[in-house]
């Protein structure tokens, strides 16, 4: 792979991949409204397939995986890309795109308690700390004047994001002890390409040949998703996590569900009331808190 940024460039470039994920969420809410969920993500996740390819080979960067590698490949193909994606495109059919970015982004509260019990990792004071601030937060989400639970599709469509922020957890900490043999970023092509045939096979099967009407406005929103939302922003990151501290790159992250709640605001007319936009405060700040700091107690 090339040079490292330097750092001004890479804060740039971090700046540009957090509006462009934040905004990602806004365009799939979009996409979904006119085509159905596995086949959102099928054919972003083909778009995303293609551009990597190309570019992996323009970096002389593409690789046939070893064997050791595969297993990471589908922790992150099937728990990310297929099983978070499509649940992700399901729970925005039915929920607003500000509450919807809160719940996805609260993955790192299950990671903590799951990497305690499975990889032996440090449960710090700070790190209870920031779990039980976090957790607050969603209870905020999920109290019953906020949120009507005699409503199916809102039960359903918070149900399945929570559940997407869960397979989510799962790639990451598989990822966490997963000994690389190639760069991720030389791996993520295969990711996209097992997404892309795993998610076409079932779409096929379950929702029907794509018989939805093609529009300019459709056809932009899937380049959108599937160029920069995905593979840009995957070749970004990867120049980004050489570039920057992880802390940096983590905390920075956080600014992810600001943006996409400003373009909801913006371009869908989602208007966030106080009780969302105290939980995601406290969601934000309980994965701050949790994420600093030394791993020792």
């Amino acid at each position: 792979m090339s040079a490292m940024l330097s750092r001004r460039h890479a804060l740039f470039l971090f700046a540009v991949v957090i509006l462009t994920w934040g905004m990602n969420w806004v365009v799939t809410k979009s996409i979904v409204q006119n085509v159905p969920p596995l086949w959102t993500t099928a054919i972003r996740s083909a778009i995303a397939c293609v551009v990597l390819l190309a570019l992996q080979l323009a970096r002389r960067d593409f690789i046939v995986p070893r064997r050791g590698d595969l297993p990471v490949i589908l922790a992150i193909g099937v728990l990310h890309m297929v099983a978070f994606s499509t649940l992700v495109a399901i729970g925005l059919k039915h929920v607003p795109v500000g509450r919807s970015i809160v719940l996805g982004y609260a993955t790192p509260l299950w990671v903590a308690p799951c990497a305690w019990l499975m990889l032996g990792e440090s449960l710090t004071r700070r790190r209870l700390a920031g779990i039980g601030l976090g957790m607050a937060g969603l209870l905020v989400l999920f109290n019953p004047l906020v949120i009507d639970w005699h409503d199916a599709d809102q039960r359903w469509g918070n149900g399945m994001i929570l559940l997407a922020s869960w397979c989510w957890a799962g790639s990451i900490l598989y990822v966490r002890k997963h000994k690389w043999l190639a760069t991720p970023f030389q791996l993520v092509f295969w990711e996209a390409l097992l997404a892309a045939v795993v998610l076409g096979a079932v779409a096929s099967i379950t929702e029907g040949p794509p018989a939805f009407a093609w529009s300019g406005s459709l056809i932009a929103a899937f380049a959108y998703a599937g160029v920069c939302g995905t593979a840009l922003g995957y070749w970004a990151m990867a120049m980004i996590n050489r570039s920057l501290p992880a802390t940096t790159t983590a905390l920075g992250m956080l600014a992810t569900p600001v943006a996409g709640i400003a373009g909801s605001a913006l371009f869908l007319g989602e208007r966030p009331d106080a009780a969302m936009l105290g939980a995601m405060a406290m969601v934000l700040a309980g994965i701050a808190l949790g994420g600093t700091g030394r791993a020792a107690s």
